[in-house]
């Protein structure tokens, strides 16, 4: 990858964790980049970057209902993270375990049900066109 490339790239994630912060709720809970991955795989038939971030809520700390261009998987670090997309019923996730969202999915809760603080990585699968990584549901 060119450096121009790298930094189209990297301004891309930043401004995507930057949006997804803005978006997940009122409080912007800490959502840090760590790294975004041109790869060879398309995705319905377009190219495709794969975006990973971290996302720590606070105890009692929800996200906003949302989707995302492509599908997301989550791996739960420590905490617990309360999870459930269209209407799936809700799950809670304890740390080491994962999740998976198709592409396009309602991921309608989001939110820490527990005492102490969750962190989680996320990976989004999307096309390198993306101009969100988050799209808000209204209500």
């Amino acid at each position: 990858m060119n450096r121009g490339t790298l930094m189209v790239a990297a301004g891309l994630v930043l401004g995507a964790v930057g949006m997804t912060a803005a978006r997940h709720d009122e409080k912007h809970e800490p959502v840090r980049p760590l790294s975004v991955r041109e790869i060879a795989e398309k995705l319905d038939g377009k190219e495709t970057s794969a975006t990973a971030v971290e996302v720590t809520y606070e105890p009692g700390q929800a996200g906003a209902p949302h989707r995302h261009p492509g599908p997301a998987f989550g791996y739960v670090l420590e905490g617990e993270y309360e999870w459930a997309i269209d209407d799936q019923p809700a799950r809670v996730l304890k740390a080491g375990e994962t999740f998976y969202e198709p592409g396009g999915c309602l991921h309608r809760v989001s939110r820490n049900p527990g005492k102490v603080k969750m962190r989680m990585l996320a990976w989004v699968l999307h096309p390198r066109d993306a101009k969100d990584l988050v799209i808000p549901v209204k209500k």
